[in-house]
């Protein structure tokens, strides 16, 4: 069990990590924050942000080194379906349905240098 719970701890503080470097990056290319780790129930969103005119709902994934698969592929199906419910709780709760939204991922690999993130504009559509 306690191997688990490792396991669990440092999967928590990579994905911290990773959506810190996330946040820093989209600041640094104009995107204002305005929510992380948004939370209704079991639904989550990891950043909520404005690029220009846009709502900007942005997943990030991080892999480890060694990790098997890509980070992307961590985007599947069931996930994407969980990111426009959750989505749809935002815009309901705030009344933005008349503005513009799209989904966005970072994906971050840790290597031995440091970390290769890469940001996929309008990642999936609702």
């Amino acid at each position: 069990m306690k191997g688990l719970l490792d396991r669990f701890a440092l999967g928590r503080k990579r994905g911290d990590m990773g959506e810190g470097a996330a946040a820093r990056y989209l600041e640094s290319r104009g995107y204002r924050i305005l929510e992380r780790n948004w939370r209704r129930g079991r639904l989550e969103l990891d950043i909520i942000c404005r690029d220009k005119d846009t709502l900007v709902f942005v997943e990030v994934k991080t892999r480890g080194p060694g990790s098997l698969g890509t980070p992307a592929d961590a985007l599947d199906r069931a996930k994407r379906n969980a990111l426009v419910r959750a989505a749809g709780l935002y815009l309901s709760e705030f009344e933005c349905w008349d503005e513009p939204c799209r989904f966005d991922l970072v994906a971050i690999r840790e290597t031995e240098s440091g970390l290769d993130l890469k940001h996929f504009t309008d990642a999936f559509q609702a």
